[in-house]
């Protein structure tokens, strides 16, 4: 009956640790102050293992009074998505400790999507958006936010 009693238990510690290590989470799954601290963004892991980025505040989240739009999507049939809740960050994987590529990101302010990459470097990302090869691209420093 001892002996029962004590597998139980260490199974059940086993069970607890391994779950939270399942939970662990990856050093960019927080939320970000964009460069200009004009919205936030918080970054996670997606059950592809990718990871993904979705605008969660703004500072001005109203024009005319109602909820700011995705006003210049190509998609016509977006232009009403509301931005508060749209991923912007799509597809990321990580590639080392600190880098992050294969993805793309979305500028709601033009309209546009470019291929991206980030750089980890403990309080900040480094977003390099581009088209075609990194070279012919800008970087945007993220913040960590509080």
């Amino acid at each position: 009956m001892f002996y029962t009693t004590v597998r139980t238990a260490f199974l059940s510690i086993i069970l607890i640790v391994a779950t939270h290590i399942a939970k662990a989470q990856d050093q960019i799954e927080k939320v970000w102050y964009n460069q200009e601290k004009t919205s936030k963004i918080q970054v996670y892991k997606a059950r592809d293992g990718k990871f993904y980025g979705k605008i969660i505040w703004l500072k001005e989240p109203l024009k005319n009074g109602n909820p700011k739009t995705d006003d210049n999507n190509p998609d016509e049939k977006k232009r009403n998505v509301p931005i508060i809740g749209l991923v912007i960050l799509r597809g990321l994987e990580k590639d080392g400790d600190k880098e992050y590529s294969d993805g793309k990101i979305y500028d709601p302010k033009n309209g546009k999507t470019y291929s991206c990459k980030i750089t980890y470097k403990g309080k900040t990302l480094d977003l390099r958006g581009y088209v075609g090869i990194s070279l012919i691209g800008r970087t945007s420093t993220w913040t960590l936010a509080d």
